[in-house]
């Protein structure tokens, strides 16, 4: 896949919202779904688009949620909306992330490179920052599609 093409499909969901991302049911490729709100201006409607990476070598997720809020959103009330909303935590509920600051290819990339050499295709590295998850994803291949919106969108 051409890094500036990449790119472009990387810098159209910034500020969007991950609604979920995981392996899809066989395995081999990761899946994000990102909502991106409608702008206020625009005439076109909110969507949801899924960004399929291919041949997904490499998935790591953690955390962007610090440890001291973390501490306060251990409690369950807080994986529901309206329960969680009025308390001091991180409100998992809302059941979306803010895709923000966003997702960028890691240049040069020595894991990216080792699969490349190794399978004789390209492989790219790229970062996908949230508000609540940090994704590194090694893959070889991106195909985007807008898909039926789910019934949980963020409000």
């Amino acid at each position: 896949m051409d890094v500036a093409a990449l790119q472009q499909a990387l810098d159209e969901i910034f500020d969007g919202a991950v609604i979920r991302h995981g392996f899809v049911d066989y395995m081999r490729d990761y899946e994000v779904i990102v909502y991106l709100a409608a702008a206020l201006s625009a005439d076109s409607p909110s969507t949801e688009v899924r960004y399929l990476f291919r041949y997904c070598v490499q998935a790591h997720c953690d955390t962007s949620v610090p440890p001291d809020i973390w501490t306060r959103s251990l409690d369950d009330r807080l994986t529901d909306y309206a329960t969680g909303v009025d308390l001091d935590g991180f409100v998992w509920g809302v059941r979306w992330h803010d895709l923000y600051p966003g997702a960028t290819i890691v240049a040069r990339s020595p894991t990216a490179e080792r699969w490349s050499s190794a399978l004789g295709i390209d492989f790219h590295e790229v970062h996908i920052q949230t508000n609540a998850h940090n994704l590194t994803l090694v893959f070889s291949e991106l195909h985007v599609e807008p898909i039926t919106p789910s019934p949980t969108v963020p409000g």
